[in-house]
Order: C-alpha cells, then sequence, then structure tokens
C-alpha cells in the first residue's frame, strides 16, 4: 500500500497551494483529482474546436502576491493582463459609464452623471483602501478560537491592532462594511443610479442575496481587495486562460516533488481510531497517509467522504445547516465577430476590453434577486460579460472571439421545472436581453455553453453550484467558516484538514485557504 505524509483531495488551486507548501517543507504530498484536468472552478477548456474557454472562473485578482512570488509562478508560466478600462456600462437611454484605471479620466466619466459623485469618488475609492488593507491582513491569518477561551486574549489584541492607522470614520465604515447591504453603503456616498449600479456589481457576483441585502457591502469589498502586478485593486485576464493558473502551481509543486493523479476519485477518507490515515478510491485502492487535507467543500467533505459515526453529532448538524445553495450561472459563446453596442458603436472599442454590464439600476438588480429569492430564474437578470480574447487572441481562431456571461440571479433550486428544462430557454432569454443593447448579438454567435448552478455542481464538483464553496455571510465568516469552533483549518478527525473555499478567508482564486492549511498541516506530524 502506497503511503504518504499528506493526501490532498481535489486539485483545484487551493489544494495545490497546500501541496506545494508542504513539499517546500519537505513533506512527500499526493494530490488526488477526480477530473482529467487540474484547476476546480479555474480551467481552460477547449470546448469547441481551437476556442480555449475559462469555463468557469473568468478573471483574477485575488491570488495573493505572497504566493505567487514564493512559489515563482511566473517563471511557471503565471502571466495576467490588467483590464483596461475596468468597467463599461452601458443603459437603456443610450448612455455609457466608463471606469478606468487612470482616477482622472474615470472622474470625468462620472461627472457626466453628477458633479458630486465625481466630486466625492477619491474619497471613497482611498477609504475603501484603507479598509481593504485591513481586511486584506486577515486573509493569510488562522482565525482565533471562538468561542474565545481563557488563554485567547493575545490573539484577539492581535486583531485589534491590525486596525491601527485607521480613523474612527474608518473604524465605523468597516463596521458597516461587514453588517450594511452594498446599496445602503453606496446610497452614503453617491447619487446617481448609475454610479451606484456599476460599483454595486461587485457587492452581488456570486451571492446569495440582492444588492439591498445585508452583508453584501462585505462581498464589494471582498472583490475590491488584491490587485496585479502589484497595482491594487486591479483584475485582469490570464493568459491562456484561467487554467493557466493551477497549472502553474503545480508546476511549482511538482518541481518541490508533489505528486498528482488525475481521473482519481476519492470515495472515501479512512479514519481509525479517532485519526485520518488516508484515503479509498472509487475503484477500491487504498492511499495511507499521516495527514489529510480536503479541498472540497464543507459538506461534501463531512457529509460524503466520511461516516456519520466519525464526527460529533452537534458538528454534522451545523454543516447540514451551512448554507451553501448558490443563484449564478455562467454561459460562454463563441463569437465570428465583437459585438456593437448601441450605447458605444463600432468595433473593436476599448469597451470590448472592459467588464461589460447590463444591470441600469440598483432597483433592476433587487428585482432580478426578488426573482430568484421565490425560486425562479430572473426574467431580467443582471449581466457581467467579458471577451477575454481582446487580451489573448490565441485563445480562439484566427478573426473569432469568446464571450463570457457572468449572471446573477439564476437560483439552485427551484420553484417549478429543473434545470435540465430550463437551461436552454434561459440561456435563449439571456441573449434576448443582451440584444436589447447589441443588436447584432445573434449574428455574430457560433456556439453557446449554458452552466446552470446546476452544471456548475455537476461539471466542477461544488455542492449547490455556489462558486465560494458556501455564503460569504457574516455567520459563515472568519471565525465562523465553515462553523464556529472549527475555523482553523482543522476538523473533528485529528490528522483531516479544510483547504478550500469553505474555510477562511472564502470563494475566489485567491490561495489564502490553500497557504493558511499547509501552515497549520506543518504543525502536525
Amino acid at each position: 500500500m502506497a503511503k504518504y505524509d499528506s493526501i490532498i483531495i481535489g486539485g483545484g488551486h487551493n489544494g495545490l497551494v497546500t501541496a506545494a507548501y508542504l513539499a517546500r517543507a519537505g513533506r512527500k504530498v499526493l494530490v488526488l483529482e477526480r477530473r482529467e484536468l487540474l484547476g476546480g472552478c479555474a480551467v481552460t477548456e477547449e470546448i469547441w474546436p481551437g476556442y480555449r474557454v475559462s469555463t468557469g472562473a473568468y478573471l483574477t485578482s485575488l491570488l495573493q502576491e505572497r504566493i505567487v512570488k514564493e512559489l515563482e509562478l511566473p517563471r511557471y508560466g503565471y502571466q495576467v493582463d490588467a483590464k483596461d478600462p475596468a468597467f463599461f456600462s452601458a443603459f437603456p437611454d443610450g448612455r455609457h459609464l466608463f471606469m478606468w484605471q487612470d482616477r482622472a479620466r474615470t472622474l470625468k466619466e462620472i461627472a457626466k452623471f453628477s458633479a458630486h459623485d465625481a466630486e466625492v469618488y477619491p474619497a471613497y475609492e482611498d477609504q475603501l483602501e484603507r479598509i481593504s488593507k485591513v481586511v486584506e491582513g486577515l486573509l493569510l491569518t488562522t482565525p482565533p478560537h471562538f468561542p474565545p477561551r481563557a488563554g485567547d486574549l493575545v490573539d484577539y489584541l492581535r486583531l485589534i491592532g491590525k486596525m491601527r492607522g485607521l480613523s474612527s470614520r474608518d473604524v465605523v465604515a468597516l463596521v458597516k462594511v461587514f453588517t450594511q447591504s452594498a446599496a445602503e453603503f453606496l446610497d452614503e456616498w453617491f447619487d446617481s443610479e448609475e454610479v451606484k449600479v456599476t460599483l454595486a456589481t461587485d457587492g452581488v457576483i456570486g451571492a446569495n442575496g440582492g444588492p439591498r441585502s445585508p452583508g453584501t457591502a462585505y462581498i464589494l469589498l471582498h472583490h475590491c481587495m488584491g490587485g496585479v502586478a502589484g497595482h491594487r485593486g486591479l483584475w485582469g485576464f490570464v493568459r491562456g486562460g484561467m487554467g493557466a493558473v493551477p497549472e502553474a502551481i503545480a508546476a511549482s509543486a511538482r518541481a518541490k516533488g508533489v505528486e498528482i493523479r488525475t481521473n482519481a476519485t476519492v470515495a472515501k477518507i479512512l479514519v481509525r481510531e479517532g485519526r485520518a490515515r488516508g484515503v479509498v478510491l472509487e475503484g477500491g485502492e487504498e492511499i495511507e497517509a499521516s495527514t489529510v487535507a480536503s479541498n472540497l467543500d464543507p459538506k461534501l467533505t463531512f457529509l460524503r467522504l466520511l461516516d456519520a459515526g466519525d464526527l460529533p453529532a452537534d458538528f454534522v448538524e451545523a454543516i447540514r445547516n451551512f448554507r451553501i445553495e448558490g443563484t449564478s450561472c455562467k454561459i460562454n459563446l463563441a463569437l465570428n465577430a465583437l459585438p456593437e453596442f448601441t450605447a458605444y458603436p463600432g468595433a473593436p472599442g476599448p469597451h470590448h476590453k472592459a467588464t461589460m454590464h447590463i444591470c441600469p439600476s440598483i432597483e433592476y438588480v433587487e428585482r432580478a434577486w426578488d426573482d430568484a429569492k421565490y425560486g425562479r430564474a430572473s426574467e431580467r437578470p443582471l449581466l457581467e460579460l467579458t471577451i477575454p480574447t481582446m487580451y489573448d487572441p490565441s485563445l480562439a481562431p484566427p478573426g473569432k472571439h469568446i464571450m463570457g456571461i457572468f449572471l446573477q440571479y439564476a437560483p439552485y433550486t427551484l420553484r417549478e421545472g429543473t434545470w435540465d428544462e430550463l437551461r436552454e430557454p434561459f440561456g435563449d432569454r439571456v441573449i434576448g436581453l443582451i440584444e436589447e443593447y447589441v443588436p447584432n448579438i445573434r449574428k455574430i454567435i457560433d456556439h453557446r455553453q449554458v452552466l446552470s448552478p446546476l452544471d456548475l455542481e455537476r461539471r466542477f464538483g461544488i455542492t449547490g453550484g455556489n462558486i465560494f464553496h458556501g455564503e460569504m455571510s457574516l455567520d459563515q465568516m472568519f471565525v465562523m467558516r465553515p462553523v464556529a469552533g472549527w475555523a482553523r483549518y482543522r476538523t473533528p478527525v485529528a490528522g483531516l484538514f479544510l483547504c478550500g473555499s469553505g474555510a477562511h478567508p472564502g470563494g475566489g482564486v485567491m490561495g489564502a485557504p490553500g497557504y493558511n492549511c499547509a501552515r497549520e498541516m506543518q504543525k502536525t506530524r
């Protein structure tokens, strides 16, 4: 029987980060991935001949700079083109709004809608950056014990110390970020609906809530953290598609001796005398290890790979109550030409290099969420469109393009019908909505792939199709992720760890959960 120091279940980017750091510390590590390719939701797949599509995740920003440097990812092919402009919003009355990397250009755009908003926008950005620095300081930190124990005072004092340098106004804003809705947070700054909705999209992407749902202000902040090539707050396209991220991490890990097996589905975690001892594959093969880390979401890890008798009953109940259903849908298109927006005629144009929004107001997005709340796919969803071939033409045949459509809201649980029945009609509805802004959209589509939340679950192995491995609400974050008492990557089974996005600090292609888990695993033999 094969024997390793550590086995990592799941070859997503977090699992690979954990493996790479453990190998750097001298551990003998095996990664087991059920699919034929690595990356989890961050993959590049040739779903049509000549088109290499980022079928799931489509942009990067949150990948921690420390991980990029220490694992030497650029050496292994990791390269990012920062988006510029960052956003383009088209409105039904024919107006448009750009947001650029250059603040002066952005202020001119905002001034078209509100002189007041252009005046306060620099202060808004500056405050968000100050708050982001505080929160970013927690990303590569193991949460303290919760509920606190007598000896945990020092850990909590360290947390308070991270807020040094914030003014009293910033501290108030920090509290509001964790408790308010994105709409409430933005209402305190801006007057223009067009400006507010352009910024609010970051508060609902991937969230199970609308712009007026409490807690979405933090999701907004979450998407404002990180950066590209040392520039804070920027998002970018990875050369070669998102699959280049896990491939670079895997190459770094292999260089340190990590063994990686694909088409290797773990059926069970071996537990003997209360301790993880290895895994059993679907074919019956047993592989032993001193420690095991799961990159799968909490429900898959604890409710499918373990026997209920291996876990405390209250822990099992808490995991069952962990909210994990998603409301996102991804549509991928192969185009024979670029889309022509009524609000900004001409192609190619700067808007094609931006994230393009179709969501004219906060009320529009809230109504889209209202549909999803009651088990219906949104009649008029929020759409976020990207064209990665504007930065990397090699992803498609000459003269062709790829468009990714990420949208809210498409609830995993439907009141009527099934996603297998509604998938393509919903895709038709989305194309019809785009056509109101892009009259030529139908005639330029050569291929289409619609991935409902059910498809995301089936394809990428994420329960409920939730791209964050669980809702990122206040009661499921930091010391409460995935559940209170177990937010330090360890689990009730000795030697078993959680290294995926279901652990702190949550979802996004950031690598922080994997990094933190590896640090904790190195304390265990």
